[in-house]
């Protein structure tokens, strides 16, 4: 253990702190990090924790939904400006005037969404389980944002059910914009064996081409369950180093330019100062915490039935 992991250590202990590290982070947060995990793992372990005080090492609606589900606890987030652009594109203003414009169609909004949009869905799910929460819906049209790419993924999966992106050109900016067709095409001339793992937030061109579609932790468990040794992954580069962690005999390709700054911006001295002078905390106001309690427990109700 370096100085640096001694001081976080140190101050976990003095805080009764646990941190919480999605997928994408930086390796010296991940090493750091209790939990790393992709977003439904993340509100699984923030719903159990025990500890007193939540660092949320993530983007700021990873870190409001850890604040609603523990009204209680201090939850911190290390870096206040590592925002979610994707997020950003869905107000809650457009949300309203999209159900005006389709009475009677249900929104279903991808935890990757600001928890005041969040306030007026009917469910939400994750990347891993978008089609079975949608599935559920007796309701042909559905509202689904802010992801077009992963409402395109839903869309295929169920075609008797009329998928409305929300709004029309809602995308992560990594995905949509620095994993292209090319990209993977000349990976795969590089290392012919290797199988394609994709996000469902990568572009139709990419998912057509992949072998598999997964979540960040549907690529966990895909890779290490795979008697394959090579892999070419098409999200952001962040989960390559947990990968190589865990499969140690196995090879992992990475897209060199798709990299989240928001991301990165949570390092080591930043989640040290967080600590040390617990800033940044993360609050919601509590009538919209108390709906995305609800909505967070219904989609994880759906979760454990499937």
């Amino acid at each position: 253990m370096n100085e640096i992991q001694q001081r976080i250590f140190e101050l976990k202990k003095q805080q009764d702190a646990v941190i919480l590290a999605h997928n994408y982070q930086l390796p010296e947060i991940q090493d750091a990090a209790d939990f790393v995990g992709d977003s439904l793992d993340l509100c699984l372990n923030a719903k159990k924790t025990t500890a007193k005080t939540i660092v949320f090492c993530g983007v700021d609606f990873m870190a409001e939904a850890a604040a609603a589900l523990n009204p209680e606890k201090l939850v911190l987030h290390p870096d206040n400006t590592a925002c979610c652009p994707m997020a950003a594109m869905l107000p809650p203003a457009t949300v309203i005037e999209a159900k005006k414009q389709h009475s009677g169609a249900p929104v279903v909004l991808y935890i990757n969404t600001l928890a005041s949009a969040k306030f007026h869905a009917d469910a939400l799910c994750t990347s891993a389980n978008a089609v079975n929460v949608i599935r559920r819906f007796k309701e042909k049209d559905i509202l689904f944002g802010p992801d077009k790419n992963l409402a395109y993924y839903v869309q295929k999966q169920l075609p008797e059910k009329t998928i409305i992106p929300l709004p029309r050109e809602g995308h992560c900016i990594v995905h949509n914009h620095s994993i292209l067709l090319e990209d993977v095409q000349l990976l795969k001339e590089e290392h012919p064996n290797a199988l394609v793992l994709a996000h469902p937030e990568c572009i139709p061109e990419v998912q057509a081409i992949s072998d598999y579609i997964l979540s960040t932790n549907g690529m966990l468990h895909k890779a290490k369950g795979l008697s394959a040794k090579a892999f070419i992954i098409a999200t952001e580069e962040g989960i390559c180093y947990r990968l190589k962690k865990e499969n140690p005999g196995k090879n992992f390709y990475k897209m060199e330019s798709a990299l989240c700054r928001n991301m990165k911006k949570i390092i080591a001295g930043r989640l040290i100062a967080s600590l040390e002078k617990k800033q940044f905390e993360v609050k919601v106001e509590e009538k919209i915490a108390a709906r995305m309690r609800e909505l967070i427990e219904e989609m994880l109700k759906v979760n454990r039935s499937n």
